[in-house]
């Protein structure tokens, strides 16, 4: 199963059409976050990350394993202008490590890039060049503003802030929100990308790590500058966040005005429940749980994909993945016959 390939031709107006809840899609869109190196090597057999031809030949096998799973999309984000030494920021486990902003003099030190080079846009030109007709990027920025500032004054630093100097915290994020609404402003002009997108993890399994008042004091207004940017260009715009925000949902469809969310879990809210109360204002993208996936014999992880399907594609507005990332220890064959299920799908 792993080596198989979809014959079909991408095209990125099926998936428009499920964006922009605008007619029934002829096939069910795939559609995915991220997905790990290691998935990446396993799926392609390619020492990806480590070509012998450097990045034009990492973007070519990028590239290729995306079309070559059947998707009418690449995927893909930059990370900001923004150094973080090492050991500085979050390690590799999650874990909290040293920040670099915990005062005034820090920030004011801090080699922030200029607003209207907040990332290396030509990564999205080398993949645009890679792209057959009918497939698009759906790119953004890597790590979102909450995400940014969290890890440039840590979890706690940015907690104390909030007390101490709340003026401080108010500048970080007005400071990050200009790159990533430049970020945005920007590639929405580019013409292989489909649609904009942000991922910015939010929360976790019971609630939002900060407060809702907090998130639409500092965090929500720069979603809503990306959102209005992208559609300015007639792009959609798509948020990727992980964690509970039942008590945002409402904030996140009618004020920052997203036109999908992306990452469930059956723990939280199921992507059918999720469709059930928000469906009509919004395109759910994936849900299928990523324990599921990875753990499930090959019979019961069709049974649970087709009852997605039926679930969730109803209507049209939805595309098939998981609630999450493809990560480096999901097997590649459940993977695959997830999407051989989406494949004959009606």
């Amino acid at each position: 199963m792993a080596t198989v390939r979809f014959n079909r031709q991408p095209d990125f107006s099926q998936f428009l059409k499920v964006l922009k809840r605008e007619g029934r899609p002829d096939h069910l869109p795939f559609y995915e976050h991220v997905a790990s190196a290691g998935f990446i090597e396993r799926r392609t057999g390619e020492p990806y990350g480590r070509m012998p031809g450097g990045e034009t030949e990492t973007w070519r096998v990028y590239v290729d394993f995306w079309l070559g799973m059947g998707y009418d999309c690449v995927p893909m984000e930059i990370s900001l202008n923004c150094p973080m030494p090492q050991g500085h920021g979050r390690t590799t486990e999650g874990s909290e490590a040293r920040a670099i902003i915990l005062n005034r003099e820090d920030y004011e030190r801090y080699p922030w890039p200029p607003a209207s080079h907040p990332i290396d846009f030509s990564h999205f030109d080398k993949v645009a060049a890679l792209l057959p007709d009918g497939a698009k990027i759906v790119g953004g920025v890597c790590g979102g503003p909450y995400e940014w500032v969290s890890q440039m004054m840590g979890t706690v630093g940015l907690s104390y802030a909030l007390a101490d100097d709340p003026e401080l915290v108010d500048e970080m994020f007005r400071r990050i929100g200009e790159l990533h609404s430049s970020a945005v402003r920007q590639l929405s002009t580019h013409e292989a990308m489909g649609a904009l997108r942000q991922g910015d993890d939010l929360g976790f399994k019971t609630s939002t790590f900060l407060s809702p008042p907090l998130l639409r004091r500092l965090v929500f207004p720069i979603y809503t500058e990306m959102a209005d940017a992208a559609h300015a260009a007639g792009k959609p715009f798509i948020l990727h966040s992980c964690g509970n925000l039942a008590e945002v949902y409402d904030d996140l469809i009618d004020t920052c005005h997203i036109d999908a969310k992306h990452s469930f879990e059956d723990v939280i809210m199921p992507v059918a429940e999720f469709k059930r109360m928000y469906g009509d204002r919004v395109t759910a993208l994936g849900g299928l749980d990523v324990d599921v996936i990875c753990r499930a014999g090959e019979q019961e992880l069709r049974a649970y994909a087709r009852k997605a399907i039926e679930d969730c594609f109803g209507d049209g507005y939805w595309a098939l993945g998981t609630g999450n990332s493809l990560t480096d220890y999901m097997p590649v064959e459940n993977y695959m016959a997830v999407l051989d299920e989406g494949a004959k799908a009606v």
